[in-house]
């Protein structure tokens, strides 16, 4: 059964300051990009997830959008392009936009050490091997943060280091970004800074930055500098009970039987106001609030007139910044081939049929732990945004939409 909202050229159902365009008319292919339907109903089907929102720009204008399945499995409620996700980790993009628009008022500079605004993190050692710390041979730095080079272990990782950064915290629900920069400044740190591609708490320690060199709250900053601006009117910590009937419900893949719900509906703990608002995770937004941000990042810096970033700024987070002996990106021993990280993004750097075979050269962008996934073309001049709600990550809906978007391209 096919339930979606479906959007082609003339964009009219839905009113959006995002303008809508004829796909032939911006060099893609209508019928190609009607491919991508059978593609998600195809998972859905497979109960791989429950629903999705798909969202193609085209030199800034929209030239698809469709909503597939349901939102919420057992009340039946259908997905709707206003549907509100959960977006965690692509929270990490607009923390790193807002440090370096700090960093262009002079307020931050990349290569200070992060102890000039973390005290807690001024004297930090590494563990080398056997319990054994040294000190580090520099401090990690803003530039270190914003690349997941700075040394830190990941939070949920089972290292000891990873576990010393969790014990003693508040539980969940009652921790703030304070407690967590005061826990990791009592331990030690895993890796000497610029040798290795940790994912982790560096954007959480970043966002920590962020509110120190502003003096003000983190959500604050970006709240004013991106969110409000940008005319993200979704987008928060937070969804308000007005909107609490579009949360899209969270799910867990099960090994067999389908999907099972993990978050959703009155009680959804997204419509409670978080006390830790960092910059790793945490904000709910939906597919066209997203857009608007990469639609920015897209243009250089720039959105309905009004400038954010430089552009050579923003070439700075879409071009890889890494240290030369670090040649990949991998989680585990996951490794993504052909794959760099720039100041905020991960970038297509080479062509490699170990992973992600249909991304092109000079690809960025990144994804959320429930699987949602984004991502711009400079050659074709492309934004996407994907959007579902299906724990443990994957990445089935940008695999399978990547090639069937990038064939539809006629010029």
């Amino acid at each position: 059964m096919r339930l979606f909202f479906f959007c082609l050229f003339p964009f009219t159902v839905f009113a959006d300051p995002l303008p809508g365009g004829d796909p032939a008319a911006l060099g893609m292919s209508k019928k190609g990009l009607e491919r991508i339907g059978t593609a998600v109903e195809s998972l859905i089907i497979e109960k791989k997830l429950a629903g999705a929102n798909v969202l193609v720009l085209r030199k800034g204008k929209i030239v698809y959008e469709e909503s597939f399945g349901m939102r919420d499995l057992d009340a039946q409620k259908p997905m709707k392009s206003d549907t509100l996700f959960r977006i965690y980790s692509m929270t990490k993009a607009l923390t790193s936009a807002a440090a370096l628009m700090l960093c262009e008022e002079g307020k931050l500079s990349l290569d200070d050490p992060v102890g000039n605004y973390l005290p807690e993190l001024a004297d930090p050692q590494v563990l080398v091997t056997e319990g054994k710390a040294v000190p580090m041979a520099r401090q990690p730095t803003v530039r270190d943060l914003m690349r997941h080079t700075g040394g830190f272990a990941n939070l949920r990782a089972a290292h000891p280091v990873s576990r010393f950064y969790r014990d003693g915290l508040p539980r969940p629900g009652k921790r703030t970004l304070d407690d967590l920069v005061k826990n990791i400044g009592k331990s030690s740190q895993l890796y000497q800074p610029g040798t290795k591609w940790v994912y982790g708490v560096s954007s959480d320690l970043l966002a920590a930055v962020v509110a120190s060199a502003a003096g003000k709250p983190f959500e604050d900053v970006i709240t004013a500098g991106l969110i409000e601006p940008l005319g993200m009117k979704d987008t928060g910590y937070f969804v308000p009970p007005e909107k609490g009937d579009r949360i899209a419900t969270l799910y867990r893949k099960r090994l067999v039987g389908g999907l099972a719900g993990m978050d959703g509906g009155e009680g959804s703990r997204v419509l409670e106001d978080p006390s830790f608002k960092g910059g790793g995770s945490g904000l709910i937004s939906t597919a066209r609030d997203y857009a608007r941000f990469l639609q920015m990042i897209a243009n250089g810096g720039e959105f309905e007139g009004k400038r954010y970033l430089r552009k050579d700024t923003v070439d700075l987070m879409r071009t890889n910044q890494l240290p030369r002996d670090i040649t990949e990106i991998s989680f585990g021993s996951q490794k993504r081939f052909g794959t760099g990280f720039g100041l905020g993004f991960s970038v297509r750097i080479g062509e490699d049929e170990r992973w992600d075979k249909d991304a092109q050269v000079g690809d960025y962008g990144w994804g959320g732990a429930a699987s949602t996934h984004y991502w711009i073309c400079p050659e074709h001049d492309l934004v996407v945004v994907t959007m579902e709600q299906t724990m443990p990550y994957n990445g089935n809906l940008e695999l399978a939409l990547k090639p069937l978007i990038y064939g539809a391209v006629l010029k």
